[in-house]
């Protein structure tokens, strides 16, 4: 059993269904709100690692959706800057489990990493269909 530092936007859907996934294979969730953290660009930058810039923002955003933010334009140092004034232009969720940190809850990835695989024989099919779920984009885009 993993100890997942999970931030979370609470009452996010998709949210709510990556964290019965990680339960439901065994693993201990510490929840944070990712927008009541308080960040530093450095501790945010952690979780990006490698990924373009772009994949670090949440499409879901009000700014990025109504064309006030566009990502594909923006540089990291500016990324952040926005982030740390608006979490809601962070992608979720941010995953910590000891050093490593991913941004986005890509079920290959997360799998790979700490494994999603029900440890309960009665979980096993709820699990696999939550993974088989689009669980990064928010299904309720329109209310956030």
């Amino acid at each position: 059993m993993t100890t997942v530092i999970f931030y979370e936007k609470p009452g996010c859907k998709n949210n709510t269904k990556q964290k019965t996934l990680l339960e439901t294979a065994g693993h201990q969730l510490e929840t944070h709100n990712l927008l009541k953290e308080a960040w530093t660009k450095d501790e945010l930058r952690l979780f990006f690692g490698d990924r373009p810039v772009v994949e670090w923002f949440n499409k879901a955003a009000p700014k990025v959706k109504s064309g006030e933010v566009i990502p594909e334009q923006i540089d990291a140092e500016t990324a952040l800057t926005m982030m740390l004034s608006d979490p809601l232009l962070i992608r979720r969720p941010l995953i910590q489990v000891g050093d490593r940190r991913e941004v986005g809850f890509d079920v290959e990835i997360v799998d790979k990493w700490i494994g999603l695989q029900a440890v309960d024989e009665t979980q096993r099919e709820k699990s696999r269909e939550l993974m088989s779920q689009d669980l990064q984009t928010c299904p309720n885009n329109h209310h956030h």
